[in-house]
């Protein structure tokens, strides 16, 4: 900022194995946006190193990036970020037209991703044609169609009623026990209590690690 030099994580040090379910917790300024956008090969890092499923990402160039970020992570947005003129199914196969996989399977993997989270009948409806638990579904399948190695979801409750992020949750408990690996970024305690695992960020640094 300027002359000014902001460190927003410092010295931070964290281990997530295959299979973890893991919520990011702290309050504004505790550097949870920035270390979930370094998680997901977003943002860089200044020093230190980033393992991501036996590959080293620390310095890769900007196209590797993208195509770890296809491979290799699933986004969740609190905003849903479907397209809006896209149907459901089309929304689900975006990330495999970008990974080169041939329409055919596209369309049979989408329409598994969205029969895993219980939208097999609303493969044709539209963004605006749903409800908002029913659109985060469809970001969910989005998330989940390219088989990645890290799940990550950003307040992914955030706009949605209280039912209904309980119904999301629900989901996320399927889904980390067919294996997958789920990483949370809440300001809420309850839907962090969801997790097998809450880290407490405060200024930048770890301040607390709880086991659920």
């Amino acid at each position: 900022m300027g002359t000014q030099v902001l460190r927003v994580l410092k010295n931070l040090n964290l281990r997530v194995d295959k299979g973890d379910y893991v919520a990011l917790m702290g309050p504004s300024g505790s550097g949870k946006s920035t270390l979930m956008n370094i998680i997901g090969c977003l943002d860089n890092f200044d020093s230190g190193k980033y393992l991501l499923n036996g590959i080293d990402v620390t310095g890769l160039s900007d196209n590797s990036l993208a195509e770890i970020r296809n491979k290799q992570i699933g986004f969740i947005f609190q905003t849903f970020n479907l397209l809006p003129r896209y149907t459901a199914l089309e929304n689900v196969e975006l990330p495999l037209i970008y990974a080169g996989v041939s329409k055919k399977e596209r369309v049979q993997r989408a329409k598994e991703a969205l029969e895993q989270v219980g939208l097999s009948d609303r493969i044709t409806h539209k963004p605006n044609e749903l409800s908002g638990g029913q659109r985060q579904r469809v970001a969910v399948a989005r998330a989940l169609v390219n088989r990645p190695a890290i799940l990550l979801a950003d307040e992914p409750t955030g706009n949605l009623d209280s039912q209904t992020s309980e119904e999301i949750m629900q989901l996320f408990e399927q889904i980390y026990l067919q294996g997958n690996t789920i990483i949370l970024v809440t300001h809420e305690e309850d839907i962090a209590r969801k997790s097998k695992r809450i880290i407490r960020l405060k200024d930048g640094i770890i301040e607390k690690e709880e086991f659920i």
